[in-house]
């Protein structure tokens, strides 16, 4: 369909046409190959890869372990085993469907979805350790189905750092997770910038999800934080991290925003005539963030935010298990927004930008 375009005198797309990311990754890194040839062919009937000798092992749900994912969820939250069912305990919401491995597979089957990307959906503080080593066994479990974005253990900088060294280089993990917020403190403060060198220097992702920060939680009665603070303190983190120079400083790293970045598309007019002192203007920083479909999978959201930023930062995400992958694939279709490339490259071609060794 025809991109309905943002007025020229607000946005100025420059290098950023759609479909151009600014990033420079490779677009693929080959999977470990090979095997002693003696024993080869029992463990891997059709060929030598050590990664499908263990989808083999782990049973039928790693059976497209190295086939081009479909479709790629990027906002899923897993539950630790033996915490009891999750419950919505605010005013407003669905409570979510139980999680476990085996109904997160079951739904993503149904919606054909070959790849999660695991994530916490708080601050895990203390028990981010405990939270990244299920997550990492579930990896291991169910090769090809699952990766993960390792918690961190902030405000506590030193040992975030320990926690990101372990999670890279031993966990292998596929980025690290951010809350939008700390108490009073959003992503762009000073106090984040040992931490976003790091992820610099190892050209890495940073999945951020939202919170309610210490100002704001509870604020209106019978409103849950999930249902608009979260979105608000989204637009927090992103005009922080732009407006003080983060976004500029740390160029190299990839940073993805929840819930088609809250309500930043709608406030864009207000943030780039605010934004005069960044030097190449708000819309370019912006529009190299990249935005998931968590429960905005509507023609509003949708095509407010293929107007403020490219088509190729737009990657897909649920927020599982309170939405189904079944359900955001259908309601991005029938949103209008997006052609039928558009949707395949929200599924996964966007999002293999930045996680190229899931790329055949």
């Amino acid at each position: 369909m025809p991109n309905p375009k943002f007025p020229d005198s607000l946005v100025t797309r420059s290098d950023q046409q759609e479909g151009h990311s600014s990033f420079s990754i490779p677009s693929r890194r080959q999977f470990i190959t090979g095997l002693a040839a003696l024993g080869a062919a029992a463990l891997v009937p059709k060929a030598g890869s050590l990664l499908e000798a263990a989808g083999a092992a782990a049973g039928p749900q790693a059976g497209a372990a190295k086939k081009r994912p479909r479709r790629i969820d990027v906002h899923h939250h897993p539950a630790l085993p033996n915490t009891g069912p999750q419950v919505r305990t605010t005013q407003t919401g669905p409570a979510p469907t139980v999680w476990t491995p085996e109904t997160a597979l079951k739904m993503m089957d149904e919606g054909g979805c070959d790849l999660t990307i695991l994530s916490s959906g708080g601050n895990d503080g203390p028990r981010c350790r405990e939270y990244n080593e299920y997550m990492a066994k579930l990896v291991s479990d169910y090769p090809g189905r699952f990766g993960m974005f390792t918690s961190l253990p902030f405000p506590d900088v030193d040992g975030s750092l320990k926690e990101l060294a372990y999670g890279f280089d031993v966990l292998k993990a596929d980025g690290v997770r951010f809350s939008t917020s700390y108490g009073d403190k959003w992503l762009g403060d000073p106090v984040f910038a040992p931490i976003f060198e790091e992820l610099n220097r190892r050209k890495a992702v940073a999945y951020t999800h939202p919170s309610a920060p210490t100002c704001c939680a509870k604020l209106v009665p019978g409103i849950g934080d999930a249902t608009i603070e979260f979105g608000t303190d989204t637009t927090r983190a992103i005009v922080r991290m732009i407006f003080s120079g983060s976004s500029a400083r740390y160029p190299d790293m990839k940073m993805i925003f929840s819930h088609a970045g809250g309500t930043m598309p709608y406030l864009i007019v207000r943030l780039i005539k605010d934004s005069g002192a960044v030097p190449k203007g708000f819309p370019y920083e912006a529009g190299r963030f990249y935005y998931d479909t968590a429960q905005v999978a509507g023609p509003g959201a949708m095509f407010a935010l293929r107007n403020v930023v490219p088509m190729s930062q737009i990657i897909f995400g649920t927020d599982y298990p309170y939405i189904s992958v079944k359900q955001t694939a259908e309601n991005l279709k029938e949103s209008k927004v997006f052609t039928a490339q558009e949707l395949a490259d929200i599924d996964a071609g966007n999002a293999l930008k930045l996680f190229p060794k899931y790329a055949v």
